[in-house]
């Protein structure tokens, strides 16, 4: 089975162009129900795996209380997966069609207040390397909504100063985010102050970099806004998504129209984008 998953990663990289985080999480899926038939099935090769298999894996999700929503991606997961070894000819049925998903709560994003914001932000307002960096990663993310794995792979030539935008790509399809001027500044004081110092050849391209001098990674991120809200006093469960979903509200709020939040944000239905209406004045008001 391994073979095969590797075959429809490829097929969905090359032929779906859809993006590395995407394709993470189909692998992570597939692997851990390969590697539940290894253990439980007489064989986990893809045509002899039947409909009771797959059954008994989701019970077995169930009973480690796997979140809904965790189960739920790992059903679409496979049906994605046996619809395409059904369409290569290497399996005769799809034994994932008496699959369901459950249902799925859909939960309010948590978002900061302007003034939780505020406090965040004023927490990299000091002069070293490491916080003029960090300004400029927070700042950014506050004004455009870009996803962290977006800002971790932005290049120095993703982003236009003189013109205050950035690109950002999502396998073949690509967006155009503007920034404003207080972007653009600490931007600015980073790129000239500070990235020299902290960069090595091995990230000569990436514009942001962690005190080691290689690209910033997604733990590494995570663990700098959590100390961050921490300091300013935050109580809420600040993750980095937080600063995207408190983008979308205040932008919302602010009078910006729907649809180019949509864009920016990068979201194919509008309906996802629609959940952000109103929820920056709901905040507010607690």
């Amino acid at each position: 089975m391994e073979r095969e998953i590797e075959s429809f990663i490829s097929y969905l990289h090359n032929i779906k162009k859809t993006s590395p985080n995407t394709e993470m999480a189909y692998r992570r899926d597939l692997t851990k129900m390969r590697i539940y038939l290894e253990i439980t099935a007489a064989s986990p090769a893809v045509d002899e795996v039947t409909e009771e298999n797959l059954k008994k894996y989701f019970s077995y999700m169930e009973r480690k209380k796997f979140k809904a929503s965790t189960i739920s991606r790992s059903v679409a997961s496979i049906k994605a997966f046996y619809h395409y070894l059904l369409k290569e000819g290497l399996v005769s049925r799809d034994v994932s069609e008496c699959l369901k998903a459950p249902k799925v709560e859909r939960k309010e994003p948590d978002i900061l207040t302007a003034e939780e914001m505020e406090d965040l932000l004023a927490q990299t307002s000091g002069d070293s390397d490491k916080e003029l960096r960090d300004n400029a990663m927070l700042e950014l993310l506050y004004a455009t909504g870009i996803r962290v794995s977006e800002l971790i792979n932005l290049k120095i030539s993703d982003v236009n100063m003189h013109m205050g935008f950035l690109i950002c790509r999502e396998g073949d399809r690509e967006r155009m985010i503007p920034f404003g001027n207080q972007v653009r500044e600490a931007l600015h004081q980073y790129l000239s102050r500070a990235r020299d110092h902290m960069v090595t050849n091995e990230a000569r391209d990436v514009l942001f970099v962690n005190c080691s001098g290689m690209p910033m990674s997604r733990q590494g991120f995570w663990k700098l806004i959590k100390s961050y809200a921490k300091k300013a006093g935050i109580t809420k469960d600040i993750t980095p998504h937080t600063l995207r979903h408190t983008f979308a509200a205040h932008k919302l709020e602010s009078g910006t129209d729907l649809k180019s939040v949509q864009e920016m944000l990068g979201h194919s239905d509008i309906s996802t984008t629609h959940i952000y209406t109103n929820l920056g004045r709901k905040t507010a008001a607690e």
